[in-house]
């Protein structure tokens, strides 16, 4: 008797968990939204609870870190990410399941000006574009779960504050591009698409001029584009916090704290 009650508050539970409402989230970007943090030190998620979609055998696997795959030209965390950390904040305070899509590569630009070598760019011109992948990933990803794309995560930008240093880039070029590859997005997944920008940080001795332009930029689009938020700006605080893996890159618990963050910032703000 008391096995068959044991098997039956399984199934109960199993359940329970099978209907829970899914929430499906893009995180795009550069080499920062890939993850060059700790696997060891990232968040862990409770089973049944966060999903990461893999395209290369579509599939829905537990999410852990490394968050994503050497697919589609996109990258996989080497090794630790904002993913797990997102994940288990919203889930905890959602009570939703949550499924992570990972479409991001490093160095890649938002505007073709400032693309570097083969490294890629989210424009719509350039030798290696790659907004149609992501595209392709995550509409995979919808028709696995059943559930419509809730929000883009973005983290990306570096590699346009180095052009403009350069001066092969300017601000207005650049947040010209950030707004077309928001709209391009939404013109594929609907306009009440949330997307979340994560400020881009400094690049430890180089000129801070080209960062900050790109930081205003990022703070520009969301205050022209609805439903465009900045979920998190104090990574040009990371330096002096000790939270850098390298010159450029977050280590894990910039990157936890990212996630966290965003999460609840996402959570309660919703989309009007």
């Amino acid at each position: 008797m008391a096995k068959t009650i044991n098997f039956l508050m399984i199934l109960l539970v199993f359940s329970r968990l099978q209907a829970q409402e899914k929430v499906l989230f893009l995180v795009a970007g550069q080499s920062n939204a890939v993850g060059v943090g700790d696997s060891a030190q990232s968040a862990k998620c409770m089973l049944e609870t966060a999903f990461e979609y893999r395209f290369s055998n579509d599939t829905l696997l537990h999410l852990q870190d490394p968050v994503g795959a050497n697919e589609l030209k996109f990258g996989a965390a080497t090794t630790g990410s904002i993913g797990p950390a997102f994940a288990k904040t919203y889930a905890e305070l959602s009570t939703k399941q949550v499924v992570i899509v990972s479409a991001a590569r490093s160095g890649a630009s938002c505007h073709q000006k400032a693309e570097l070598d083969n490294y890629g760019t989210w424009d719509d011109t350039g030798r290696l574009q790659l907004f149609e992948n992501a595209v392709l990933k995550t509409q995979n990803a919808i028709e696995k779960t059943g559930v419509k794309l809730s929000g883009i995560i973005w983290l990306q930008g570096e590699r346009d504050a180095n052009a403009m240093n350069a001066q092969q880039l300017t601000a207005q070029e650049y947040e010209a591009a950030l707004t077309k590859v928001i709209q391009r997005f939404r013109d594929k997944f609907g306009e009440k698409v949330g997307f979340y920008i994560v400020q881009t940080g400094y690049y430890t001795g180089h000129p801070q001029s080209g960062f900050e332009q790109v930081r205003l930029a990022q703070k520009n689009v969301t205050q022209r584009l609805k439903n465009t938020h900045v979920v998190y700006e104090n990574t040009h605080l990371f330096k002096e916090k000790n939270w850098l893996y390298d010159v450029i890159h977050y280590n894990q618990t910039a990157l936890n704290d990212i996630g966290e963050a965003a999460a609840k910032y996402i959570l309660t703000h919703p989309i009007k």
